[in-house]
């Protein structure tokens, strides 16, 4: 290729082709997203990310790639939230009972015995109210991308079974540091200990507490049958996680990014949700085969439960902004029927 001409030729060519190629690379440029969450690697939280980061390196071709740290190790989960508000990690999956500080309609989720099975909680979350509360959350530094499972509350503890709402009398109870929790529990005379999760452990080993709350699969992963009893099926609160992102990370992503994170986390959902609930139903069993003491509530002891709690949820739904809680009980009503 002698010729002047056909070497300038040449040249331009491969510059422009360079220059493409380049372009093309940084519309999609390669990230890392780090994931945390409080969960150990054997939960269907944990599942529900790792489906999550499939899904997402196949959509992006392998240019969206999702680091997990399970086990709280980037924190706990206020200490995540700040996180993910400064931009400092791109990506969290709490349970939504932490979002009461921030936006505290969030704690119309935590109402007990507000919903009674899966379904009814799946329609309520993704339909109309549960889209009203994500809605809130961009203004505070948060993008969420929907609700994942957590699964129902039960009440453990190393004194008796609970089988009516007096056996929860005067029993030293952890509970989430949630004002909502913190009530219903007094309403049932129990002496409720506001502490974080990962102390809990050492807590009830120690007899500083008799008991706690949590869904069965936490339970059974936390492995919280070597220091309780009894496990009652309360199915006090339904409890679900909400698959948070970085607004500031989010703000940087491409519209086609965005698209494919969205995707992935609906196509995720349904999974996770399926992976916990048989999780839940997998963990009465190992909890029973370790030795714990399992009993179910009759339907009379729970309605006498609910009708207990009700002046608790009344007192917080008239602190709430009454758009949402108008939205919220007349969603409540349609998934009920």
């Amino acid at each position: 290729m002698n010729h002047p001409l056909l070497r300038r030729t040449a040249l331009a060519l491969a510059t422009v082709t360079a220059l493409g190629g380049a372009a093309q690379a940084q519309t999609t440029p390669e990230r890392t997203l780090r994931f945390g969450h409080l969960n150990n690697a054997d939960h269907p939280v944990s599942f529900g990310v790792k489906r999550f980061a499939e899904l997402l390196a196949a959509k992006s071709g392998g240019r969206m790639k999702v680091q997990e740290f399970p086990s709280s190790q980037l924190g706990n989960e206020m200490q995540q939230q700040s996180a993910l508000q400064g931009g400092v990690q791109q990506m969290s999956a709490p349970a939504t009972t932490s979002l009461a500080g921030i936006v505290k309609e969030f704690g119309l989720i935590d109402f007990p015995f507000s919903v009674a099975s899966f379904a009814q909680a799946d329609a309520l979350l993704d339909g109309a109210f549960g889209q009203a509360l994500l809605a809130r959350l961009p203004e505070k530094g948060l993008v969420a991308l929907g609700y994942w499972d957590l699964g129902f509350r039960n009440v453990t503890n190393s004194r008796r079974a609970i089988t009516k709402p007096e056996d929860l009398d005067g029993l030293k109870l952890r509970v989430i540091p949630n004002p909502v929790f913190i009530e219903t529990f007094k309403a049932f005379k129990a002496n409720p200990v506001p502490m974080p999760f990962a102390e809990l452990y050492g807590a009830l080993e120690s007899k500083a507490v008799d008991g706690q709350e949590n869904p069965f699969a936490v339970i059974a992963s936390n492995k919280f049958f070597e220091v309780q009893k009894h496990v009652s099926a309360t199915n006090h609160v339904y409890a679900a996680n909400i698959v948070l992102v970085s607004k500031k990370f989010w703000d940087q992503l491409t519209p086609a990014e965005q698209k494919w994170m969205h995707e992935a986390a609906d196509e995720s959902r349904g999974y996770q949700r399926q992976v916990s609930r048989a999780a839940a139903q997998k963990a009465v069993g190992e909890l029973q085969a370790k030795g714990m003491q399992y009993n179910e509530l009759s339907p009379a002891e729970q309605a006498r439960m609910r009708a207990i709690a009700k002046p608790v949820t009344e007192k917080f739904a008239a602190s709430y902004d009454p758009v949402l809680v108008k939205l919220y009980n007349d969603e409540l009503a349609k998934v009920q029927k």
